[in-house]
């Protein structure tokens, strides 16, 4: 099997701080794997490692590969791997309608500029993917008017305009309310059913889906743990991760974290 994301060696500062200090990772496509570790763990700094918005120190044993290839065009990646970040609703302008918010994915940017041309196949494509989600009734609202589950619906509708094999989702429920939470995780499953590859960031438990099957515990910018789901995400692994006591409780493929 093909590697998604081949890490090796890379070290990474952000301003005087070293985030990473030869940092090793292999994600492959055989599974859906979940990167999960506490705040400060560098989830963050992965992602935009991933994303190609950091670069590591450059050295001669140090590579960051997506796909088996170093290089890449942004256009090209973005039809292979589809990144989902909350952190996107900031970026939007409040006036922004849901419908141009899908077809800034096409661009990778985070709204529609003058230069940026959107012919029927990509607006037909955009409309398919809102159907598909069940937000083609929200297409015409402005994003600031939607909740936070529209929202955040809205952004995996943006990554998902290139049907790409792989989606990465940065704490996909992050300010949900729990009705929301489940539709967006069912929505999630209904997109792993149909072959799609999902590689999950967080520091959510409950967030990680049944079809995950590799955990990957990062702590401190250093992979700590990486092994099958039924071996790490037990009380005592989970009690070291986090650095305080915790109790989980499985129920239908799904975990709970409770204090002790």
């Amino acid at each position: 099997m093909q590697n998604i994301i081949e890490i090796k060696n890379a070290t990474l500062f952000q301003g005087g701080t070293r985030v990473f200090n030869n940092l090793n990772l292999d994600i492959s496509s055989a599974c859906n794997t979940a990167i999960l570790g506490p705040n400060g763990a560098g989830k963050t700094t992965l992602l935009k490692l991933i994303n190609r918005d950091f670069y590591p120190v450059v050295a001669s044993n140090s590579c960051v590969k997506m796909f088996g290839k170093e290089r890449w065009d942004v256009q090209e990646l973005r039809s292979r791997l589809g990144i989902v970040s909350h952190s996107l609703q900031q970026n939007y302008s409040g006036d922004t309608i849901g419908l141009y918010v899908l077809l800034s994915g096409f661009y990778a940017s985070d709204g529609i500029w003058q230069h940026q041309h959107f012919d029927e196949i990509k607006i037909q494509r955009a409309q398919a993917i809102a159907e598909q989600l069940g937000i083609a009734h929200l297409q015409d609202r402005e994003f600031s008017s939607m909740s936070t589950g529209e929202q955040r619906r809205f952004l995996l509708g943006r990554a998902l305009v290139h049907d790409p094999q792989v989606l990465v989702l940065d704490e996909p429920t992050s300010g949900l309310d729990i009705s929301a939470c489940f539709q967006y995780l069912e929505t999630i499953r209904g997109l792993m059913s149909k072959r799609k590859k999902l590689i999950l960031v967080t520091h959510h438990v409950h967030e990680i889906p049944p079809e995950i099957e590799r955990i990957i515990f990062l702590k401190e910018g250093e992979i700590v743990a990486d092994g099958d789901k039924e071996k790490l995400l037990n009380s005592e692994q989970l009690s070291k991760l986090f650095d305080c006591p915790i109790n989980i409780v499985r129920s239908n493929g799904f975990y709970q974290a409770f204090p002790i």
